[in-house]
């Protein structure tokens, strides 16, 4: 049997001494006749010059794994971009973006609601933290989480993917007909048009989640997460009376918030590289463009706070009280409240979230090898 083994070995190309392994059972020369059959023990030797001995590398590649050298590896299929595969990358970058930072900010969610809800109880951002570890301890503070993950990992898909399709299909109609300067001279619209359009789609899917987030952590004894409040609000409230009744506001406080994200992160990032950036987009490190994503982040995220706390504030009183309308939050609470109340924790939250946002989404967009977001235009 060795000499069947050793003969295999050689025709992969293993052997690299003189000696031509002969199988038995073959005809073959035997000690110089011709005609005889080699017996099982039997290996003949032609002495001929040895070929090179192969190397350890190339034995493996060639003869086990059949692996194709680095040069030989066929390259990762570059994404084109308003191509469908590129509409889904941005999504899944914004499942990340929205669903991560959203839950990793949940205890302050907690405290900002509970002071929207209840500011007699809840008076300060210290006093609200040290009155809930309290009452609830740790794990009262990531009340909401699931329906949290859940709600703004679908709302972040919608919104960054849609956003992306309406930015493209804005600027060709705008463009339609014309010089594409004029799609240029028009893109802060542009970018308002199509950040007011992706949100509006976004909302419906974040709405339900975002109701039972709310009453979860303002009402401890309500449900422990979504599992058992989505079907326990549904029972009590019904779909529309409970799920979906915040809707208007939720789109009075998210379609201004994307609209001022998006706007103003744009402008912000082409002014930057205008300005504060020596080098173009395209020629900077990706350290500088994942630094002016989050610059141009945070300070889009500071203004979606002030433009969009009123409605937040309505959406907290809302889904937290039964059958409650606007005009009776909005009397019982008082126009002051309405605009200040929770505030600063608010600015602190969506300052940071905003950042966060667009380093991951770009980081994403980064590592699929799509180009990050604003300051300069993009080709197809």
């Amino acid at each position: 049997m060795l000499p069947n083994f050793l003969y295999q070995l050689q025709s992969a190309g293993l052997l690299g001494a003189a000696a031509h392994v002969v199988p038995a059972g073959s005809v073959c020369c035997k000690n110089g006749v011709a005609g005889e059959e080699a017996n099982a023990d039997a290996t003949v030797f032609h002495h001929e010059p040895a070929p090179p001995i192969k190397s350890a590398a190339a034995i493996t590649t060639k003869t086990f794994m059949m692996i194709p050298s680095a040069s030989e590896e066929p390259r990762r299929k570059k994404i084109q971009m308003y191509s469908p595969e590129f509409y889904g990358a941005c999504a899944v970058g914004g499942v990340l973006s929205c669903g991560l930072t959203h839950t990793a900010v949940t205890p302050f969610d907690v405290v900002k609601c509970n002071m929207q809800i209840a500011p007699e109880k809840y008076r300060s951002i210290v006093g609200g933290f040290s009155l809930i570890l309290k009452e609830q301890g740790a794990a009262g503070m990531f009340r909401g989480w699931s329906p949290t993950l859940l709600g703004y990992s679908i709302q972040g898909a919608c919104k960054y993917g849609f956003y992306e399709y309406f930015k493209k299909t804005y600027a060709e109609q705008l463009a339609s007909g014309s010089s594409t300067e004029i799609a240029k001279k028009y893109k802060t619209l542009i970018y308002l048009a199509a950040s007011f359009s992706s949100e509006a789609i976004a909302d419906v899917g974040l709405c339900a989640f975002e109701a039972v987030k709310v009453r979860v952590q303002t009402q401890p004894g309500f449900a422990k997460g979504l599992r058992d409040g989505l079907p326990k609000l549904v029972a009590s409230e019904g779909v529309m009376g409970g799920l979906y009744k915040g809707l208007i506001p939720l789109w009075c406080r998210q379609i201004p918030y994307t609209m001022m994200k998006f706007g103003t992160f744009e402008s912000t990032v082409e002014a930057i590289y205008d300005n504060l950036v020596p080098l173009p987009k395209n020629q900077s490190s990706i350290w500088t463009q994942l630094g002016v994503s989050f610059s141009a982040g945070y300070i889009a995220g500071i203004g979606c706070a002030v433009i969009s706390h009123p409605a937040d504030n309505l959406v907290s009183f809302l889904n937290n009280a039964k059958g409650a309308t606007v005009s009776q939050a909005v009397k019982q609470m008082g126009l002051v409240a309405l605009f200040t109340r929770g505030l600063p924790l608010r600015i602190l939250i969506i300052g940071s979230l905003s950042g966060a946002q667009w380093v991951i989404y770009d980081s994403f967009k980064l590592f699929v090898g799509l180009p990050t977001t604003g300051g300069v235009d993009e080709q197809a």
